[in-house]
């Protein structure tokens, strides 16, 4: 996985906005410079796959036409993003309503919640190799060495991974590696296998010329996980002073989904315009791989996009509890709220 720039900020000009909406025919007008209400938003991870649903509701204007002045910062992992926001960093953030959880069970003090999911189906991942004797079969785990970013959010369910698919760990070597090196060290051998990201792993390799049919991408949400993933939170003070601010921006992003579900080069070009050392083909697999797998699932599809399933909510909370229990459950299984999303028939794909 190449390199990130040293700072990928990630800022659109006024022109820019408007710009973006004449050329797709937009037709609203530009809020006037009073009223425009500017959101700093942290995103999960570089500007890679999916920060291309963001990008390209940025650059089709349709921030623009709700009143909001979004810019938008890469981050360095979906675990760290709570923390962050609840800081005033940032107004709202991209990152993993699992460790929001962790985050408010830790924090009485803190009302952070998350307002939108994204990942209806969590991409945490075990990755390796047939060739180093891995295969969808969570035993084969045994005995190998697995690369385990620190800072991982598919790491972080490790414990619960394991309880689930009965996985002697004692058998098991985790070596602590960071994120740039975990495609390059699976694809040199010096491991047999990563926590990751399905997708992006799986891209991410490919383009380092492992075969495909030699990657092995065991998902957790197929081994029993009922966890979800990436959510949209934004700070307790945006949503009590400005909760308008709130339900224009989860309906501009609902719009920039469905344009780059229809049309992903769409999301690739806008990446490939902030990212200078993003290959085309690899985002663009990133990017479909994640929306068929963990965006636009069945139930995404039924029910409408950024909503939740209380029932699968609550036996989410009850498995992460029975692996890392909780100070106070019920606070952390207040981590989402539905009361700004936009009415069901407008998140229908």
């Amino acid at each position: 996985m190449a390199p990130l720039p040293p700072r990928a900020s990630v800022l659109l000009s006024r022109r820019a906005f408007v710009a973006g909406a004449a050329a797709c025919g937009f037709g609203a007008r530009p809020a006037s410079a009073e009223t425009v209400t500017p959101i700093r938003m942290l995103l999960s991870w570089r500007l890679e796959g999916l920060a291309g649903l963001f990008l390209a509701a940025q650059e089709k204007g349709y921030f623009r036409a709700e009143g909001l002045d979004v810019s938008f910062e890469a981050g360095s992992g979906a675990r760290q993003t709570p923390a962050r926001v609840a800081a005033g960093e940032f107004d709202a953030a991209c990152g993993d309503v699992n460790a929001l959880m962790r985050f408010r069970d830790a924090n009485a003090g803190q009302d952070l919640k998350a307002v939108m999911m994204i990942h209806d189906r969590p991409p945490f991942a075990v990755i390796g190799r047939r060739s180093r004797g891995i295969s969808a079969e969570p035993a084969s785990l045994e005995d190998k060495k697995l690369g385990a970013p620190a800072a991982d959010a598919a790491f972080a369910q490790w414990p619960l991974f394991k309880v689930l698919t009965r996985i002697d760990d004692s058998r098991i070597r985790l070596e602590n590696i960071g994120f740039p090196v975990r495609e390059p060290m699976l694809a040199s051998g010096e491991v047999d296998a990563a926590f990751g990201f399905g997708p992006y792993s799986f891209a991410g390799l490919k383009a380092r010329g492992v075969p495909a049919d030699d990657i092995v991408v065991m998902t957790m949400a197929d081994h029993g996980v009922l966890l979800y993933g990436n959510a949209i939170m934004v700070s307790p003070k945006l949503a009590a002073d400005k909760p308008e601010a709130v339900r224009g921006l989860l309906r501009a992003l609902v719009r920039g989904v469905r344009d780059v579900a229809a049309n992903p080069d769409l999301g690739v070009q806008a990446i490939m315009r902030r990212n200078e050392n993003a290959q085309a083909e690899v985002e663009r697999e990133r990017l479909t791989l994640a929306l068929a797998q963990n965006v636009l699932t069945p139930s995404v599809k039924e029910h409408g996009l950024g909503g939740i399933d209380r029932v699968r909510w609550v036996a989410a909370l009850e498995q992460s509890a029975q692996a890392q229990p909780f100070r106070d459950k019920a606070r952390a299984g207040d981590a989402f709220t539905d009361a700004f999303l936009p009415a069901k028939d407008e998140r229908l794909f």
